[in-house]
């Protein structure tokens, strides 16, 4: 692993959260040099058996590292083994640190392996001055504990397309006054049950993007169908039929949840993104939409319910019973909310059995979605914010003909170690998908579940 030349290097050393993270990223440094510990190896290793999406994104990190290593002598495995990249040729190079030379005395006791790691990365550094080292990890404390002992430490940003959570789209752009008032043009045509508007601005608005929607103070409600810098196409949305949707006898509180209504229940739109603050009501229109679409327009064959639950992956496998009687205790919101569409029935209980009993409502363990394809399903994602972009791929590619995923999640209430509300699969996918003309994200405002609910959410 010998730098040639006086040419300054670069080599960004993987922590095992991160190959967790992304099984790929090690394709993801350009032209330079990644390295892998032996110890990270030894980690992958004992994280790789089962059936968790964990020990799934081991296995492939690991089967990604041999394919790049391929029959490499030892001597060049330390060195470095260029990176194929199919028509693109090497670029960058791999290597794995094995851990030779003496712990320098500065270092840190050797007794755990985040210290290991560290360790040798202050005898790379060491044989390497002019060279920069890099640990990249996710885990804060120890990027902080590398820096304390003179090593560059940072986030794995490959997959982070914002750095700023407050600069993520909310789906809507709420404008002050009339809306036509910024027009210096428009063109107005009628169609089968619609009205179109075709657009000129006088100025640009930030951040326009298909499927957004434009609401104004004079009441005027419109979605965007297309955009071209100034010029727009307006669906004109009409906020009273808005208003007054139903979905399994539920109806909109406010407008923003109306525009996630129309979304849920609009056969061209097959993914929904629904975000918002604990009780606005994102679970409750999902699972009203789905239900309303499997039972009475037949559109969907079947609700495909799932969630991202820390500790779901180790402790499912354990308890007794069918899938469906694994997964309910983490579903509960599901049948809570199915409760609350039911609360005016003679017998509530009664309704929520018989529903259970008669829609085709499968829970699913995010363990046993791999490698399936879902077709003509209604799929809702419960507690997205807690996935990794790369488990969210893994989810929405599972997606088959006719099916419509929803995507539910507050990004103010990650379990999940290692993520926050701008490195979250959920906002990955919402900036990903954001000019996807079948794609719909909704920020939904207030907390309608209690005056209680709402008081805590802005006070505590």
């Amino acid at each position: 692993m010998e730098a040639c030349g006086a040419t300054r290097h670069t080599f960004y050393v993987l922590d095992t959260n991160v190959l967790i993270h992304d099984p790929n990223a090690l394709l993801n440094f350009e032209e330079h040099h990644v390295i892998i510990p032996m110890t990270v190896l030894e980690e992958l290793d004992k994280l790789k058996s089962g059936k968790t999406s964990t020990a799934a994104d081991c296995r492939q990190a690991i089967r990604l590292i041999d394919q790049t290593l391929a029959d490499a002598p030892p001597a060049l495995v330390e060195s470095g083994v260029p990176i194929q990249r199919g028509k693109l040729g090497p670029n960058g190079t791999l290597a794995i640190l094995m851990d030779k030379a003496p712990i320098p005395a500065h270092c840190l006791p050797n007794d755990i392996n985040d210290n290991k790691i560290i360790n040798q990365l202050c005898q790379l550094q060491i044989r390497h001055p002019d060279d920069r080292i890099a640990l990249v990890s996710k885990d804060i404390n120890m990027r902080l504990k590398a820096r304390a002992c003179g090593i560059d430490a940072e986030d794995y940003h490959t997959d982070q397309l914002l750095d700023d959570i407050s600069l993520l789209a909310r789906g809507y752009h709420q404008i002050e006054g009339s809306f036509w008032d910024r027009a210096s043009r428009v063109e107005t045509r009628q169609l089968t049950g619609q009205t179109l508007h075709d657009v000129q601005l006088i100025d640009n608005l930030p951040a326009l993007h298909i499927n957004d929607f434009i609401i104004d103070e004079q009441g005027f409600v419109g979605q965007i169908k297309a955009v071209d810098g100034v010029n727009l196409q307006l669906l004109d949305m009409h906020r009273e039929p808005l208003m007054h949707q139903e979905a399994w006898g539920l109806r909109p509180r406010d407008l923003f949840q109306a525009l996630a209504m129309h979304a849920l229940l609009d056969p061209d739109i097959h993914l929904v993104n629904l975000t918002g603050a604990a009780g606005s009501g994102k679970t409750i229109l999902a699972l009203a939409a789905a239900i309303e679409q499997t039972m009475v327009s037949k559109t969907y064959r079947r609700i495909i319910a799932t969630r991202s639950t820390q500790g779901l992956d180790e402790d499912i496998g354990f308890l007794p019973g069918t899938e469906k009687e694994k997964m309910e205790p983490w579903l509960g919101a599901i049948t809570d909310n199915l409760e609350a569409l039911h609360m005016d029935d003679e017998c509530t209980h009664g309704s929520v059995e018989y529903i259970l009993d008669r829609v085709p409502l499968q829970f699913k363990s995010l363990n046993y979605i791999r490698g399936r394809s879902f077709q003509q399903s209604f799929i809702l994602i419960d507690e997205s914010q807690n996935l990794t972009p790369h488990q969210i791929k893994t989810i929405i590619t599972r997606a088959g003909n006719g099916s419509k995923v929803v995507c539910l999640g507050n990004l103010a209430q990650i379990d999940t170690p290692y993520l926050n509300a701008t490195s979250s699969g959920l906002t990955y996918l919402t900036e990903c998908f954001k000019d996807f003309p079948h794609g719909v994200h909704i920020h939904l405002q207030g907390v309608p579940r209690s005056l209680l609910a709402e008081y805590a959410e802005t006070h505590l």
